[in-house]
Order: structure tokens, then C-alpha cells, then sequence
């Protein structure tokens, strides 16, 4: 093998690693072929400079020493005798690393090189814009087989049947309704009790019964003499109810004597000119099903006794419901698939029924001033500006103390159901009344949506009720009361006069955008490298920890991860700056950025 040069120029120090006459170490070469470099000799290995003149070799199995340096540790340089060389980025310098910085050592080494004398602090290693391509590459590769796995288990999956109509459940207060419709749907979804009037609004659900499939409708109990507004409401989603069905399932109680508006609601399904199916819940054993034929004297020709607690019957009322379905599907229904989905929370009486009411256009939700009107996490899907939407309407959530004092059930589940509404939900929205200003318990609401990683938008409501200096001081208030949500974007409404609310739904939409965006590598990368020339991480103990690169591994909320040495010294103030700064470039305004520190992996 012929003699090394005596010395290598700077723009030659990529190959510095390879024996003169030799080429430089490429990955796949065979152990015996890199460099032309023989076991068991002194000669340098690759990835560490040749001796300089008047230099005495190295000792066999190290490194030659660079020009001023002392010999590298026994393991860093060369493979040792009898191992096989080392693998790129170990021994030969590896393929896609930048060029080692003048009066530095080689990069290549197992621990970074270090500084240049006069830095100060040590900041990471360099990220070369050929690692950063690599790692580009790979992201995409592996967000391929992502899709590829998501669309293959897409065409694996059983394709659901068209919609072949709505059934409406209709009846009295506390006739099991809801138990009938969990029943039905196959899950709790709607709130059951032994209070009546729990449920008020229209509660959608699709059942897939006996090979076909539609839309069940849940609706308050059925009460014509009341004069309370409330139940007044309530008939009128009733009304809407039957406007829209298909179908429409009488729900009478098997085991209560007949009353006068049992009477009215017969009447006025008899006028609908719709399929009618009676049953008669509660009949739990044969002794009820017996007292249940008590309820022929209202006039229907058939009655179906039927459990919904404990599923008796309910193969026949199946049965029943397909033979009264129209024969031809109904028109393909409007899927939710693709919206944003948008929870809305608050205390009582923020005005979110009434916000659904404005950009759904029509009467969706019931509307009274009575705090605690909304039960149930009420779904509507609606359409602005060619966006489309997925609104959840929750009920007020107020404080714990309040509700255990009560000692309300029903509100307590209520109060369950607008939390898991936050987890399904893309964006949140914290709707505040701005008259009354911004509470200690809009803070907590907007924490638990914080705490599960969801896009947040605060909304002042009722504006219209506000002069311009009480609005931006009520502003200034729900600053100052949320401030740990800094970057969080807040918007003006009127839901009742419908000002202000294009321009909610355009920062939602922003928000739903930033969600789900993904950064690239490499532009990730090059702005992390300013980040660190212009504030390095602070030194602790005497070493500042390092910082080598980082990438996003995941989106809805994003998160990136940043390979570090020594990740429990970084200071969490610094772990709050690196977040903000990458909410602020890349513009990630109204979402939780989180940023994970990984160590680095030390191969042996």
C-alpha cells in the first residue's frame, strides 16, 4: 500500500478517512475493501486524519493523533484487531455529514466535536442539508405507508348500506324513549333517568338492523297541556320530528294507566298520515305484557310489548321497523365525514344553543333563558362559505360544588358527556358571556379542553349588548383571566343578531388549518439551527445540554420531537421558548404545541 500524503487541504477532509490511493469508505463496502486499509496495521482509520509529518504513528488499533491533538481512546478511531471496520458515521465519515469546521476534528466521532475556541456555550453538532434531505425522505416514505395502510384498511371494511329512512321515537315523558334508543343505536349515547324531561332536544343515531340501515331520532317527552315555555319548545322539536320521519315509533308505558295526552299524541300521529308503530315498553315480564293490553283502547290494531332495559321484543319492533321502511333508499343523506368538528363549551346561559341555532339557520337546538336547557351533546352538521362543519352543542358545565350540592344526576352526566365531546372535537370553542365577563370556571373548561390536545378559539358573546370601551375591557378581562393560553385567538359574536359570527367560523377554520398542518424536515431543521445561533440552551452544571435536530412526528395537535443529550437539564423556560417560537414561525396560533425531548441513542 502506498505511503500516506503528507498533509490533506481543507476541502479534501471528507476523505480524510481513506488510505492514500484509495477511495472514500461508501455504505456496503465490505469491511476488508474500505480504503484498501488492512487489519491488524497502524495505519489511521478512516474518518480520523493521516499523521502529519514529523508525527509518529499511532499505536495499532487506534486512530492516527490529528496536528496538536492527543490519540483517540481505544474504540473511537479505527476498528479494533479482529472487529470489523467501523460503520459510517462511527470510523469512515459517513455519507451526507458536513464538512468538519476549520481547526476542528473530524466529524464522525462517536461524541460531537467540540466547539471552536471563542463560542462560549457549546451548541449542537451542524445540521448538513443533505442529512436534512435524508430524513425529508423519509418521512415521506414512511407517511406513504401510512396512507397506503389507512386507504387498504378503508377498502377492507365492510361498506355501510345507503340510509333507508328516519324513525322518529315519540311518546310521553318517562316512557323510555332514550332506553329505547341506546337500545337501538347499541351504546349510551343519550342521558337516561327516572326524572322526565330529560331529554329536549332532536338526538340523531344510525342503526344497522337486519342488513339495513337508518336514522333514529330521540325527542322529548310529549306533554300538549303544559304551559310552560319549556315544554313548549320541546313540542316543537316534536313537531319537527315528524315532519322529517319516515317512520314514527309510538312509545306507550305497558305498565301505566292510559292519560288524557296519550289521547292528544294519537290524534296527532293519526293526522301526520305516516307509518305508526305502537309499543308498549316496560312489559318485563308476562304478567305486564297482560296489563299492557289495556292500551288497545286507544285504538291501534297492533301493539308490540316490548323491554328496552332487557331487549325483549325488540327483534319484533326490528322486524316491524323494516317492513314500514320505504323500499327505495332515501336520498343519500349528507355525511360528517371530512368536517371540522367543533365542540362548543361554556358555563350556562353562554349562549351556545343559540350560536348552533345562527350558523346551523334554522331552530336545531331548543332555545330558553333558563340555565341548563341542553342535556345531551347534540350533533348538527352545517355548511358556510362552502366549509363545512360539525357543531356539538354541550350543556353548561358549572362548578363540581355546585352540582353535588344539587345533588343532580342528571347534570352531573350532562357534565360527563360535554367533556367527551372535547375529545372527539378538532377545535374547541370556550363561548363567554361578555356582559358577565370571563370566570374562574371558563378557565377550568378551557383547561380540560387544553389538557386534551384540542385547537382552542374563546368566544365573547352577546356583544350587542356592549358599548366599544366595555367590550375591549371585557377583552382585557378574558386576557388577563386565561392567561395561560397567551395564544389563544379571541373573537367578537352576537348570536342573536348573527354579528361577528363569518368571522368566528373564518378563525375556527384557521385554527382547524394550523391542527393539521405539517412542517417539513428540512424546513424544520434550518429554523431550528437559528433558533440555536441566536439562543442556545442555558448551561447546567457547568455543560450546556445539546440540541442535534428535530422533527415532527405527528399532526391534530402537532408534536415534535427533538433529539438532545442530556434532556432532563433543558430548563423549562427554554422548553417554553422552543414552543413558542414554533408556534409563532410556522403559524400555529389557537393550538397546544407540544415538544418532546428525546435523548440521543449512543450505539456501542
Amino acid at each position: 500500500m502506498s505511503a500516506a500524503k503528507p498533509a490533506l487541504s481543507r476541502s479534501n477532509k471528507r476523505t480524510q478517512g481513506a488510505a492514500a490511493g484509495g477511495r472514500t469508505a461508501k455504505r456496503g463496502d465490505a469491511p476488508e475493501k474500505r480504503g484498501g486499509v488492512a487489519p491488524r496495521k497502524g495505519a489511521a482509520a478512516s474518518g480520523k486524519g493521516a499523521a502529519a509529518p514529523g508525527k509518529r504513528a499511532a499505536a495499532p488499533g487506534k486512530g492516527a493523533a490529528a496536528p496538536g491533538k492527543r490519540a483517540a481512546a481505544p474504540g473511537k478511531g479505527a476498528a479494533a484487531p479482529g472487529k470489523r471496520a467501523a460503520a459510517p458515521g462511527k470510523g469512515a465519515a459517513a455519507r451526507g455529514k458536513s464538512e468538519a469546521a476549520p481547526g476542528k476534528g473530524a466529524a464522525g466521532s462517536k461524541k460531537g466535536s467540540r466547539s471552536a475556541p471563542g463560542k462560549g456555550r457549546a451548541l449542537s453538532e451542524p445540521i448538513s442539508h443533505e442529512a436534512a434531505e435524508e430524513r425529508e425522505e423519509l418521512a415521506a416514505e414512511l407517511a406513504e405507508e401510512v396512507v397506503a395502510a389507512a386507504e387498504d384498511a378503508a377498502a377492507d371494511a365492510p361498506a355501510l348500506p345507503p340510509s333507508a329512512g328516519i324513525v322518529a321515537l315519540v311518546g310521553r315523558p318517562n316512557t323510555g324513549k332514550s332506553t329505547l334508543f341506546n337500545r337501538l343505536i347499541g351504546k349510551r349515547v343519550a342521558i337516561v333517568h327516572d326524572e322526565p324531561g330529560v331529554t329536549r332536544d332532536r338526538h340523531y343515531g344510525d342503526v344497522t338492523s337486519r342488513g339495513r340501515r337508518f336514522t333514529l331520532v330521540d325527542t322529548g317527552g310529549f306533554d300538549p297541556e303544559s304551559d310552560d315555555p319549556m315544554r313548549q319548545g320541546i313540542k316543537r322539536q316534536i313537531d319537527l320530528a315528524i315532519a322529517e320521519a319516515d317512520v314514527i315509533v309510538c312509545v306507550l308505558d305497558a305498565v301505566t294507566p292510559v292519560t288524557p295526552s296519550e289521547h292528544a299524541e294519537l290524534g296527532l300521529l293519526r293526522r301526520a298520515g305516516k307509518p305508526v308503530i305502537y309499543v308498549a315498553n316496560k312489559a318485563d315480564s308476562p304478567k305486564a305484557e297482560v296489563e299492557a293490553a289495556e292500551l288497545y283502547r286507544l285504538g291501534m290494531e297492533r301493539l308490540i310489548p316490548i323491554s328496552a332495559l332487557h331487549g325483549r321484543g325488540i327483534s319484533d319492533l326490528e322486524m316491524a321497523i323494516e317492513a314500514a321502511l320505504p323500499e327505495k333508499p332515501a336520498a343519500p343523506e349528507e355525511s360528517a365525514e371530512g368536517a371540522l368538528r367543533i365542540a362548543i363549551i361554556g358555563r350556562p346561559n353562554a349562549g351556545k344553543s343559540s350560536l348552533v341555532n345562527r350558523i346551523a339557520g334554522e331552530e336545531r337546538m331548543l332555545v330558553d333563558a333558563t340555565p341548563g336547557t341542553t342535556r345531551d351533546p347534540i350533533d348538527t352538521l352545517a355548511e358556510r362559505d362552502g366549509k363545512r362543519f360539525l357543531l356539538i352543542d354541550t350543556a353548561g358545565i358549572r362548578r363540581k360544588s355546585k352540582v353535588a350540592k344539587e345533588d343532580s344526576a342528571v347534570e352531573a352526566v350532562s357534565v360527563i358527556h360535554a367533556i367527551r365531546a372535547m375529545e372527539r372535537a378538532e377545535v374547541v370553542l370556550l363561548l363567554c358571556d361578555a356582559a358577565e365577563g370571563v370566570a374562574e370556571q371558563d378557565a377550568k373548561i378551557l383547561g380540560l379542553a387544553v389538557d386534551r390536545g384540542c385547537g382552542v378559539v374563546i368566544g365573547l358573546n352577546k356583544i350587542d349588548l356592549l358599548d366599544r370601551k366595555t367590550l375591549a375591557k371585557a377583552e382585557q378581562d378574558a386576557r388577563d383571566k386565561l392567561s395561560f393560553v397567551p395564544w389563544a385567538p379571541i373573537a367578537h359574536v352576537s348570536a342573536r343578531s348573527g354579528r361577528g359570527v363569518a368571522k368566528l367560523i373564518e378563525t375556527a377554520a384557521q385554527v382547524a388549518d394550523a391542527y393539521r398542518k405539517r412542517v417539513p424536515t428540512g424546513e424544520l431543521n434550518r429554523f431550528f439551527e437559528q433558533i440555536l445561533l441566536t439562543h442556545p440552551p442555558p448551561t447546567h452544571g457547568g455543560r450546556a445540554p445539546r440540541l442535534f435536530f428535530v422533527t415532527q412526528a405527528e399532526t391534530s395537535p402537532p408534536l415534535f420531537v427533538v433529539v438532545a443529550s442530556d434532556p432532563d437539564k433543558l430548563h423549562f423556560s427554554y422548553r417554553r421558548y422552543v414552543a413558542n417560537q414554533l408556534r409563532q414561525a410556522f403559524g400555529l396560533e389557537g393550538v397546544p404545541v407540544r415538544v418532546k425531548y428525546k435523548e440521543r441513542r449512543r450505539r456501542g
